[in-house]
Order: C-alpha cells, then sequence, then structure tokens
C-alpha cells in the first residue's frame, strides 16, 4: 500500500509520531483517541500491512514500533526537494526574503538615478 495514501489519514499520521518516540500497546494508543478501540485496531492493521509499524505480542499486549525504513517512498520523495549542496540558494520564506531585500536595493538605484538634483531624501 502507498505510504502517501496510507498517511493521508490524521489519525494515522498521529500514531506514526506517537511511535516515533517509542514502541506502545495498542491499548496504550486506543487510549490517546476519541475513537473505538476497533476503529483503532482497524488503523493499525493498515499501518502494519503498508510497512510503516511492525507488531509484536508480549504477553496479552501487542506492542506496536515504527519501521522507519518503511518511511523511505516518503523521504525519497521529499528529497527532490531538498538542496542537494550546503551552498545551494534558500529555498521557502529566506529565499523570498531574500528577493524583496534585492528589490529593495534595487528600487533604491532607480530613484537615485531618476534624482538628477542628488535631494533625494529617501533611505540610503
Amino acid at each position: 500500500m502507498d505510504a502517501f495514501a496510507v498517511l493521508a489519514d490524521p489519525l494515522r499520521r498521529q500514531v506514526v509520531e506517537l511511535l516515533a518516540e517509542g514502541p506502545a500497546t495498542a491499548g496504550d494508543i486506543a487510549a490517546r483517541f476519541p475513537i473505538t478501540r476497533p476503529a483503532v485496531s482497524r488503523h493499525l492493521r493498515v499501518l502494519r500491512e503498508s510497512g510503516l509499524v511492525e507488531s509484536a505480542v508480549r504477553g496479552q499486549h501487542r506492542v506496536y514500533t515504527l519501521r522507519r525504513a518503511g518511511l523511505a517512498e516518503l523521504d525519497d520523495w521529499l528529497g527532490r526537494f531538498r538542496p542537494l549542496t550546503d551552498d545551494a540558494p534558500p529555498v521557502g520564506p529566506a529565499a523570498r526574503l531574500d528577493a524583496l531585500d534585492t528589490e529593495l536595493h534595487r528600487g533604491r538605484r532607480a530613484r537615485r538615478a531618476a534624482d538628477p538634483t542628488g535631494e533625494h531624501r529617501g533611505t540610503a
């Protein structure tokens, strides 16, 4: 099953986040959500069948653990959007702020060039 489709459900994403902190029993997981235990069990089964979590029976409890290797598909896809080197240009909000700074400097130069008297009183 596609990891993207599995993690499209907000409850499953929360379970993965919970298991990122460490193993948990099915009962502990179910206690954290305002839905029935059978509904949580179905979500856990989907996560298990997709390879994102694994379970082991310990006594009377089923303990779930995150399979970080199951997240490799997501990591590979996201990797296409990461800079490949440390000197790569910034992305996201930082890039927009850099672009804004550049445009502000261009505007200042243009105003100075357009003012032949040199009496421009704007910021330098």
